[in-house]
Formats: C-alpha cells, structure tokens, sequence
C-alpha cells in the first residue's frame, strides 16, 4: 500500500501565496492583522472599539469573512467603516487564495491598517496562513481559561491575544494566572491584554502595542 502525504504541498503553496502577500502589503505600507476567535467572543464589537480608539489615526478598512451572511460587513458600514464581505464557500477558514482575491478586489493599497475578521473559530482560521503582517486572537473570559489547552495551535500562531469581556469576571470562574501561563507555556513571546470591549478597560496597552506594530511595518 503505497501513502500519499498531500498536505505539505498543498500547505506549501498556501504559505507561497501567503509570503507574496505579505510582500506585496508591505511594499504597499499597508498593515495587516488577521483577528481570529470562537464565535461570540466579540471580534466586531472589538474591532469597533479598537478603531474607536485608534481615533482617525490611520485610514482603515476591515475584510468580514463569514461562511454566509453579510450582517458584520453591514455592522460596520453602519459605524462608517470601509469594509467587504467576504463569502467563504462553506470553508471553515479563510486561507492565502482567498485573502489574496479579497485584497485585490478591496483595492488595499488605499489603506494603512486592514483588519480580516477571519470566520468563527479556534480550529481551521489556525492552520491557514493567510498572509497577514500579524495573527491576534481573542479569547472570551465565559470561554474559560482553558482554551489555550485545548486549542493549543491558535495561540502558537498569535504574536497578541486579547481577553476580552473582562467586565464580566464576577460571573465566571477565569483564573488570570493560569491562562497568562498556559499561553506563555505555548508561546513565550505572545503578548496578552484584558481588556472589555463593551467598556474599554484595558484598550490603551491594546492600541499602543498595535500602534507600534504598524508604524514599524509602515515605516
């Protein structure tokens, strides 16, 4: 019996498409984040708040990725932010091709930051480089402290995570010390932020680290 391994080249041809990527947006000056998470963690309600804070400081646009439905895409054209749907297919995931195409079409060279709110969970959007400048994940403190566990690959890929809903801690048993360690035992260079996007708490360590990040690229 003769075994075929076919996930090395065809991992291989993403990652290619994912470097060209990211050759092209910094060529361009344009900062990429790749914000991935379990469905109902909050990633619009915090990409709002982030873009809230950021204050006009640079010229913006965000890519909602969903399997169907246009309803993040529509939240954000509400709060007057430049964004595009992007329908997945029925894939789990966006990957290199996909983000490329979305790129092109959303003409990214027009914008400083971009954000890709990748589709709804901790598993396929992990192991998918899409050719972002940087991955953030976001974890919710109903989740559980954890997540990293379990999930161990989303949080070996992130350069920052975000706890989000910390105004909630009064309800649920999260166990800060435990999830900062768990992440660290993972990935000892990723930064960690608490912070609520409903309130704000937390948001300044949050923009000054993405602020750095960009300028750096942009530069």
């Amino acid at each position: 019996m003769k075994v075929i391994e076919v996930h090395q080249s065809v991992y291989a041809i993403n990652d290619a498409i994912a470097e060209e990527t990211r050759r092209k947006l910094k060529e361009d000056k344009t900062f990429m984040v790749n914000l991935m998470a379990s469905p109902g963690a909050g990633k619009t309600t915090t990409l709002l708040k982030t873009i809230e804070k950021l204050n006009g400081k640079y010229k913006i646009g965000v890519m909602e990725a969903d399997i169907d439905a246009t309803v993040d895409a529509e939240t954000m054209a509400d709060a007057g932010v430049a964004s595009i749907q992007v329908h997945t297919g029925g894939e789990c995931a966006m990957d290199a091709e996909m983000t490329a195409q979305a790129i092109e079409e959303f003409q990214t060279s027009q914008y400083d930051l971009l954000f890709l709110e990748n589709v709804g969970n901790l598993v396929c959007p992990a192991e998918t480089d899409t050719g972002a400048s940087r991955n953030v994940a976001i974890l919710s403190i109903p989740e559980g402290d954890d997540k990293p566990l379990k999930y161990p690959l989303m949080f070996e890929v992130c350069q920052a995570v975000l706890i989000n809903k910390i105004d909630t801690r009064e309800y649920f048993d999260f166990d800060d010390e435990a999830v900062i360690s768990h992440i660290h035992d993972l990935n000892p260079d990723a930064k960690i932020f608490f912070v609520s996007a409903k309130t704000g708490e937390g948001f300044d360590e949050w923009i000054a680290w993405l602020t750095a990040q960009v300028d750096a690229w942009n530069a």
